[in-house]
């Protein structure tokens, strides 16, 4: 038996906004930040869970004050207990009923909840030996329906529905694991399509992401029409007629504006239009979605919860579903998000490029492709080059693909180095 002896928290902010990496019309200057958990155990194997909350800067010391909150929850409580039971922890710490009235299952507090819940699956595979994708890919699928609490998305996915979409994808599991070592899984990049940068560095990253083998890029729109337009101009012809250039507006947007503004970027062959109004506007996305068809709609990497990612499933407001690592609480959302998309056919791209994002979110797309959807066609995972020689393990991106790591864990640990360096207060 061991024990949780401390949650040992950091503010951690790397200057992003001096090269204006990150920025887009909405978030013209962050600075890429992690709200940073480590949980302490008294186990003689010396173990450490890691997680964290993504945030651009101002705020993250809120954030931080969120997760200490759950310090009451977790100090002196049995390791094992936890681990054993992900399911009945996750809904332990998303019931309690005055943390949740601070949402419910939305903001500061229900992002705490997802760090504590990404720690303890980052000690949970590190006492496995085992990568964070692999112990899930390797849990049956009785294990796996007890992670997800279906309340309040019966009328989408049952359990017993829920059991039998894991039990199909059980026979090609072994096959599949192997394709993905031998292919990995598809990639796109946005490191050429931040707002800030000139016209020299767009296209000359354009061209880099061409020849590192990439088959989509991504460019941040919203700005002003006519510097859109040109922009794309810019980016097409720098990367040539066969690679998919899909735009992200972060927000920015009415409905009406929307689809006029996308009537003009049309012209220029649009993968999807991502984050095009407000993230919780279910009917606004869905009427973008009929407005601007045949471009699909990319959202979700503001996604408060597993119940809204239901009702824009349930309204056809989205067609490229996008999950993010530390958005929701934690691994045990992302998979009942997954899911649902499993359900309704829809395809996952999920969000990364933020601090340690890619590291994490990797872990989520293989389980799916190992042993949810069974798919990786026309799915991709977002990569930005930034950050990434901060982790343990950092992520492995090339040949315009995600190559599977091998290290236990769930690729969330930050270097102490790194830490120590960038904690707030070092260079405030």
């Amino acid at each position: 038996m061991s024990t949780i002896t401390a949650l040992e928290t950091s503010d951690i902010r790397f200057p992003t906004s001096t090269m204006l990496d990150g920025s887009d019309a909405m978030n013209p200057d962050p600075d890429y930040s992690a709200a940073y958990l480590t949980i302490v155990t008294d186990s003689d194997d010396g173990l450490t869970g890691h997680g964290f909350v993504f945030t651009i800067g101002r705020g993250n010391d809120v954030q931080v004050a969120g997760i200490r909150a759950l310090e009451g929850h977790l100090v002196g409580r049995d390791v094992e207990e936890l681990l054993a039971s992900m399911g009945a922890t996750w809904r332990e710490l998303v019931y309690d009923s005055q943390l949740r009235w601070l949402g419910p299952e939305k903001g500061v507090m229900h992002m705490a909840i997802g760090a504590v819940m990404n720690a303890l699956w980052d000690l949970k595979a590190k006492r496995a030996g085992l990568p964070l994708w692999q112990l899930l890919a390797r849990m049956s699928p009785e294990e796996l329906v007890e992670l997800v609490d279906f309340r309040y998305l019966t009328d989408a996915i049952t359990p017993e529905e829920a059991l039998q979409i894991f039990r199909a994808a059980v026979p090609g599991r072994a096959e599949r694991e192997a394709q993905l070592f031998a292919a990995g899984y598809p990639a796109y990049t946005t490191t050429p399509g931040w707002l800030g940068y000139d016209d020299e560095k767009l296209a000359r990253l354009c061209r880099e992401a061409v020849a590192d083998g990439f088959g989509q890029i991504k460019l941040k729109v919203g700005g002003d029409v006519d510097d859109d337009v040109r922009r794309l101009g810019i980016a097409r012809e720098a990367v040539g007629p066969d690679i998919r250039i899909a735009v992200d507006a972060n927000q920015r947007w009415d409905v009406a504006q929307a689809i006029e503004w996308m009537r003009h970027l049309a012209p220029f062959d649009i993968a999807w239009i991502e984050e095009p109004t407000n993230p919780d506007d279910v009917l606004g996305h869905a009427a973008i979605a009929v407005g601007v068809a045949p471009i699909p709609v990319a959202t979700g990497e503001h996604g408060a919860n597993r119940v809204m990612f239901k009702q824009f499933l349930q309204a056809d407001a989205l067609s490229v579903l996008q999950i993010d690592a530390t958005r929701v609480a934690g691994v045990n959302e992302n998979i009942a998000i997954l899911l649902l998309a499993a359900k309704f056919g829809v395809r996952v791209c999920p969000h990364a490029g933020g601090v340690g994002l890619c590291e994490m979110v990797q872990h989520l797309s293989y389980f799916d492709f190992i042993a949810l959807s069974g798919r990786r066609d026309d799915r991709m995972i977002e990569y930005v080059d930034h950050l990434h020689e901060h982790f343990a393990a950092p992520v492995d991106v090339h040949g315009g693909c995600y190559w599977p790591p091998l290290a236990p864990g769930s690729g969330a640990e930050m270097l102490a180095s790194s830490r120590r360096e960038f904690e707030f207060e070092a260079y405030a």
